[in-house]
């Protein structure tokens, strides 16, 4: 039954695929939103490949064991028509190679335990990366507090906004809980481009509340509390002074998006 190692592979890789795609939304831990369509069209690629390689495999006989022992019954086992010695006599060169049986696991975990969003231990070894933008102003922020922000919304006005469209307003933000060393704690969320591989890191550092454990998904709710001078490495990452905090499921898409 080794023939139908490759429509086996192959079989779990499309359904694993189809599992994060079609029946959840699993595959935002890993890749923005707009990739989807390719994700599915794979995964139907592969399944299709998968029934095609069985098929193959149906009709190809099977020799038991894949090979004879030399002398078992057939003097010329192994030899060509001259005598030589054929090395490719009575084998199956359509074999899984055992290596490949290791594509096995990750298909099969991703099938039945696909790993979580990228959390704090990511978040903790981000180097502090900011995009190069100068010092500005920035559009007023909408009427009514509190407003609701992306953290990359709050980190750009709290940094780079000369206007200070954040002095006087209260501001909402979820994201996942992340501490320090020293007791500090943060709000953070990963962004990503394309997928979970390119992740940099959005943090902000609440006060005035205890920290909740690490990766616990929360709401914010609080002030604005400047630091350091505008566009400075000492303005990073800003603060914020929280007057609620409020523990929330994580969103089905944990990401923010450039």
């Amino acid at each position: 039954m080794r023939r139908f190692g490759p429509a086996v592979l192959l079989l779990l890789s499309g359904a694993a695929v189809l599992r994060i795609t079609v029946l959840s939304d699993l595959y935002l831990r890993y890749v923005q939103a707009g990739l989807k369509v390719y994700l599915i069209a794979s995964g139907v690629v592969l399944l299709t490949l998968s029934a095609l390689s069985a098929v193959r495999a149906a009709r190809t006989p099977d020799d038991g064991d894949g090979h004879d022992e030399p002398g078992d019954g057939d003097p010329d086992h192994g030899h060509d028509e001259h005598g030589d010695h054929d090395p490719d006599h009575g084998h199956d060169h359509h074999r899984t190679p055992r290596i490949a049986w290791l594509l096995a696991v990750p298909a099969a975990a991703l099938l039945l335990f696909p790993p979580p969003a990228l959390g704090s231990y990511s978040a903790d070894r981000e180097a502090e990366q900011r995009a190069a933008q100068g010092v500005g102003t920035f559009p007023a922020l909408p009427a009514g507090d509190p407003v609701a922000l992306t953290l990359g919304e709050y980190t750009s006005r709290a940094i780079y906004d000369s206007g200070g469209s954040l002095t006087g307003r209260t501001v909402e933000m979820t994201g996942f809980v992340t501490r320090g060393d020293d007791g500090t704690w943060y709000l953070a969320r990963l962004l990503i481009t394309c997928c979970a591989a390119d992740a940099s890191t959005y943090k902000i550092e609440i006060r005035g509340a205890d920290a909740p454990a690490n990766d616990t998904w929360v709401t914010v709710t609080g002030t604005w509390h400047p630091k350091g001078e505008l566009g400075s490495d000492e303005a990073w990452p800003p603060v914020l002074d929280s007057t609620s905090v409020r523990k929330v499921k994580q969103p089905a898409n944990p990401y923010e998006r450039r």
